[in-house]
């Protein structure tokens, strides 16, 4: 991929990154994303953060081939540990890693957020854990969005500290509080692959118990299917 044309998920991520923002890309991995804002002027500053050894060596030589060692610093740290109080950073984006993974990093590195940075968060899986997470530490959820590339669906969360509790349904914290508003053809289809595998699941449970008590796994699928045929009503 070229770092001038980001791949569709990456150029979404960025589309959420506030003009003038100064940047924290956590798992940077070649840099890609602070590069191309960099260089189309959207922001001031960034640092990479790679955990990786490869990928941070790798965002090192994107930066230098550019030109761009001044304005954006690569670090080689573990999650939030990249950034520095006097990066001052606006905007944090967090991009290709798992819900749980994504969480795991805001709650390690919660000492590191002055939080008056927006969160750009895109997680390939557990977005309804990446949810909870934001209920629990008061971010609201401003801007939601789900896309396709490469037959694979992704959703964008972003997020900003609000000034008072925040509180979702079950069915926000699942589904996500504005996509489940907005029901496009593309949430569609993910949920309706996901009602899909959850019913071969109960069935396969309930020719496994033949007649057994029905356990706790299986009610809990049971009870996630009402809700995605409900969301799909």
């Amino acid at each position: 991929m070229n770092h001038l044309d980001l791949s569709r998920r990456l150029a979404a991520v960025g589309e959420f990154v506030p003009a003038k923002a100064r940047l924290a890309d956590i798992g940077s991995d070649h840099a890609y994303l602070p590069v191309a804002l960099m260089l189309k002027g959207k922001i001031e500053f960034a640092v990479a953060g790679e955990v990786v050894k490869g990928p941070f060596e790798s965002a090192q030589k994107q930066v230098r081939k550019d030109g761009l060692e001044g304005r954006i610093i690569v670090r080689l740290a573990n999650g939030l540990a990249a950034i520095e109080p006097s990066d001052e950073i606006t905007a944090i984006t967090i991009a290709g890693m798992g819900g749980a993974l994504i969480r795991d990093i805001l709650e390690a590195g919660k000492t590191r957020l002055t939080q008056k940075e927006r969160l750009i968060l895109q997680p390939n899986i557990g977005e309804r854990t990446l949810r909870v997470w934001l209920e629990e530490n008061q971010y609201q959820i401003i801007e939601e969005v789900i896309l396709e590339e490469n037959k694979k669906i992704y959703e964008i969360i972003v997020a900003e500290k609000a000034t008072s509790p925040v509180t979702y349904s079950p069915e926000d914290l699942m589904f996500g509080p504005l996509l489940r508003k907005t029901k496009n053809a593309i949430f569609k289809a993910k949920w309706q692959r996901e009602l899909a595998q959850r019913e071969a699941i109960v069935q396969q449970m309930i020719q496994a118990n033949k007649g057994a008590e029905i356990s706790e796994r299986q009610q809990t699928f049971e009870a996630e299917i009402k809700q995605i045929q409900e969301v799909l009503k």
